[in-house]
């Protein structure tokens, strides 16, 4: 290899050098730029993470709430008239728990006499699965020994109760309880005029 050969070779090989050092540069330059908008990204999914959380929490509470208002609803109207078809009964119940080793259930509203028991699941809307839940809640009582032996009816109560689900109520051989017109209850006993 000639003098000049070899001075060729070598100022090609620093230009080379020169670009991929240019290259290695330009390529930290975008790796950090891709850092930069990965953490940021990070950020703004915590951020939306965080909303969607609240959003959830809040949502839970408004169905919480409606399920409140229909539950207290079925048991006023129901506390002043202890009756489900021809059948009366004695007392209301409402929101009971049964817990043992094997079974943690909550029943909204039970109406109970000497013999007959009434389980009725409350909800704002009645969909049908609730209406398939209703067999378990039946299991479930007939485990507690004070009511082994009584005659079980059930049967669900909503504001709103869609034609599939009352269907399937009466296939199965469950009422249902739908509000009817509006029913006002006057509390006025201590009533003080202003003006």
């Amino acid at each position: 290899m000639t003098d000049k050969e070899l001075k060729d070779l070598v100022a090609s090989l620093a230009v080379s050098n020169d670009r991929v050092s240019k290259q290695m540069l330009e390529t930290d330059r975008k790796m950090q730029e891709t850092d930069r908008q990965i953490q940021e990204t990070a950020k703004q999914m915590k951020e939306t993470d965080r909303k969607l959380e609240s959003i959830g929490i809040q949502l839970g509470n408004m169905s919480k709430n409606q399920g409140d208002v229909a539950e207290e609803y079925f048991v006023n109207s129901l506390k002043d008239r202890l009756q489900i078809g021809s059948i009366s009964f004695d007392a209301l119940l409402s929101n009971v728990e049964l817990k043992t080793k094997k079974i943690n259930d909550e029943f909204d509203i039970l109406l109970v006499n000497g013999d007959t028991l009434a389980i009725i699941e409350v909800k704002y809307k009645v969909h049908p699965n609730l209406i398939d839940k209703l067999q378990k809640k039946i299991e479930h009582i007939k485990l507690m020994p004070s009511y082994k032996n009584y005659k079980i009816y059930a049967g669900v109560a909503g504001f709103k109760i869609p034609k599939d689900a009352i269907d399937l109520a009466r296939d199965k051989g469950y009422f249902t309880l739908q509000r009817k017109g509006d029913i006002v209850e006057e509390i006025s006993d201590d009533m003080v005029v202003w003006g």
